[in-house]
This record gives C-alpha cells, sequence and structure tokens, in this order.
C-alpha cells in the first residue's frame, strides 16, 4: 500500500500544473536549458519507490520531472520543495541519498533542485561529500531561498511569473503573523492583483487557492474578505475565485472527511502535524479533537512554520 505524498496542498497543485512558470522563476539558469517545447513528463512512481525506499527527514512537495535539454538530450530533474522548512542538519544529506538512489536504480542523471522557505537567513545547504582514503564523493545542488525575495517586493508585484505571486503570499504571511488587520490588507491587494493580470480561470482559482490557504484569516476578517471579492467579482464581470469554496466543500463531502467545521480543522491541523513533526501523542490527538474552532485556526497558522511541536501549542 502506498503511504500519502505529505498532503494535498494547493502549493503542489501550483507546482505540477505551472512547472516551466516555476522552474523559470526560482531556477532560471536551469530553465534556459530546457526544450520547454518538448513538455515534461512527472515521475510520481519512480520517485515513490526512491522516497520509501531512503526515508530522511520531514518532506513537504517532492516532485521528478522528465525534461529535454536544449541539446537535445533528455535529463530527470528532481524538486525538493521544503516550504514548511526549517534548518534541519540532514537535508543535504537527504538531496544527496535521493539524488544517488535515483541513479542507482534507474541509472539517469539526476538535476537536484532545492527550494528553501525557512527563516534562518544563513542557512543554505547546497553541497554534501564525504572522502575516505582519496576517494571522495559530492554533490552539488543549486538553491533558491523565499526569504532573499523579501527586500525586492516591489519587483514581486510587477512580475507576471505566477510564482511571484505565491512568493509574495508566503513572505507577507510571514510579515503578517502578528497582525491580522495587516494580513488582511495585504491579501486583499494580492487578490486584486489576480484579476489585473488577465489570467484564466483555472490560473486565478489555483493561485487563489495557494494564496487562501498561506494567509489565513479570523473568520470576521475571511467574511470581509469574501464579500470584498464579490464585489469585485460582480465589477468585473467575472465569477472566479467565488467558486472556489463551493468546489472545496464539494471535494471533502465527497471524502467524507469533514463533518462540521471543527472537524474538518482538527483533521487538517492533525495532518499538517504529522508531516511536519512525525506521530502525535494521545494527549495532542484528544487535544485537537475538542478544541475550539478559534484555537483550531490558530494552531493552524502558526503549524506553517513553528520549529517545534510546543511551539504549536504555546500559550
Amino acid at each position: 500500500m502506498d503511504t500519502p505524498d505529505d498532503y494535498d496542498s494547493p502549493w503542489k497543485d501550483a507546482v505540477e500544473h505551472y512547472f516551466p512558470e516555476f522552474i523559470a522563476f526560482y531556477f532560471p539558469d536551469a530553465s534556459q536549458q530546457i526544450n520547454w517545447a518538448r513538455g515534461h513528463e512527472f515521475l510520481d512512481q519512480e520517485l515513490r519507490a526512491v522516497v520509501q525506499d531512503a526515508e530522511l527527514g520531514k518532506r513537504f512537495v517532492d516532485k521528478l520531472a522528465k525534461v529535454a535539454l536544449q541539446d537535445g538530450s533528455e535529463r530527470w530533474v528532481y524538486v525538493h520543495l521544503e516550504v514548511q522548512g526549517s534548518a534541519q542538519a540532514e537535508f543535504a544529506e537527504q538531496m544527496f541519498v535521493y539524488n544517488y538512489r535515483l541513479y542507482d536504480r534507474y541509472r539517469q542523471p539526476v538535476a537536484s533542485l532545492a527550494l528553501l522557505a525557512d527563516t534562518t537567513p544563513h542557512w543554505r545547504p547546497d553541497h554534501f561529500s564525504f572522502a575516505v582514503l582519496g576517494c571522495k564523493h559530492e554533490l552539488c545542488f543549486p538553491v533558491a531561498k523565499l526569504l532573499d525575495y523579501t527586500q525586492d517586493q516591489a519587483g514581486l508585484y510587477a512580475n507576471p511569473n505566477p510564482f511571484a505571486l505565491v512568493t509574495l503570499a508566503h513572505l507577507l504571511t510571514q510579515a503578517t503573523r502578528q497582525d491580522m488587520n495587516a494580513r488582511f490588507a495585504a491579501k486583499w491587494k494580492l487578490v486584486q492583483l489576480l484579476y489585473q493580470r488577465g489570467w484564466d480561470k483555472q490560473r486565478v482559482i489555483d493561485l487563489f487557492s495557494v494564496m487562501d490557504w498561506m494567509m489565513r484569516l479570523p473568520e470576521q476578517l475571511k467574511r470581509s474578505l469574501w464579500h470584498n471579492i464579490e464585489v469585485l467579482e460582480e465589477q468585473e464581470k467575472m465569477r472566479y475565485v467565488t467558486s472556489v469554496e463551493q468546489l472545496y466543500s464539494e471535494k471533502w463531502m465527497q471524502q467524507g472527511l469533514i463533518q462540521g467545521r471543527a472537524e474538518g480543522e482538527a483533521y487538517a491541523l492533525q495532518r499538517l502535524l504529522q508531516k511536519r513533526f512525525g506521530p502525535l501523542s494521545e494527549d495532542v490527538l484528544a487535544r485537537l479533537q475538542t478544541a475550539r474552532v478559534d484555537e483550531l485556526e490558530l494552531w493552524l497558522d502558526r503549524a506553517l512554520d513553528a520549529d517545534t511541536l510546543a511551539g504549536v501549542f504555546a500559550q
């Protein structure tokens, strides 16, 4: 039986749906060497086999894709997306292990790329090596860090690549963690930007899903935002984002996962905590099941970048 991939996140959906834009934004040098006109293919089964066989650390989104290069050859690109990352000593080793396991199993050269979203400015793992008796084995890999974009937010607002908006949403989520009114204003600005881009309906919905998942708001501000969106869509004669809430409701109901809002919040938080911190104790599980909705929303917000489980539940 296959183990689940992290949890179903809009981040993962965005990477899958807009993979060329993802590579172009975060790894432009690599993107220029790829012949995107020949398309790309995700190799989920190949990656799953290696990940199960060499589990190290906590993953958020891993993707393995086959692409064609400008020189006519085909190569595999392994992307490790550590969206909720914290500084982990084993991270570079994990990249090394996945790279050589993929090569060992499939005899395919693999390009490993890492996107980091931790909050530690000087943590930039980009290689792993060891040397024994004159024999040296080393992997060096390109790294992009979301924190590096903090000083160029004006450039992000102007950049037409969808991952400029995703990066903005991430940075603004961190910057407004203690000020929900500021988060509301930032989120509303990004929503308006969605409509100004002239993107098609599916892209607007996909990117709103990422933004909405990151930039969580208290219930009162959430209602205010939805009211603003409804007015905006009436003015623009577009019924895009207001369909998202209904789409999510239908998805959860079909899966039988939510029987009321509290259960849904508790389920989402439980999966997130398990993926970030490992198996949960009975006390933690009981706490989730008996918590109020406002408590669950607070913990969900903290769980996005807390370094420890205790940090999520801190008073």
